[in-house]
C-alpha cells in the first residue's frame, strides 16, 4: 500500500486534484443517483455559487415543507 496521495482530474476543469482537496457533488432523486461530480476547490466554489444563485432561498418566506436536502 502506497502513502502517495491519489490524484484524479476534476470533472469540470480537468486539473489533477488530490483526494484530500477534491469534493464530490451528488445529485439524487428518490434515492436514485442521477449525477456525481468530482470537483477541485475552485470548481466546487463555482458550483456552490451557481447553486445559491439558481436554487438558493429567495428570502424568508418561511417554507418549512421543503423537500430539498443538502447533505
Amino acid at each position: 500500500m502506497s502513502d502517495a496521495p491519489t490524484t484524479e482530474p476534476c470533472d469540470a476543469c480537468g486539473d489533477p486534484t488530490t483526494d484530500a482537496l477534491a469534493r464530490t457533488v451528488r445529485l439524487s432523486v428518490d434515492r436514485a443517483n442521477i449525477d456525481t461530480q468530482r470537483l477541485c476547490p475552485d470548481c466546487f466554489a463555482d458550483w456552490i455559487q451557481r447553486y445559491q444563485d439558481r436554487l438558493g432561498s429567495g428570502g424568508d418566506e418561511g417554507d418549512t415543507d421543503s423537500e430539498i436536502i443538502v447533505d
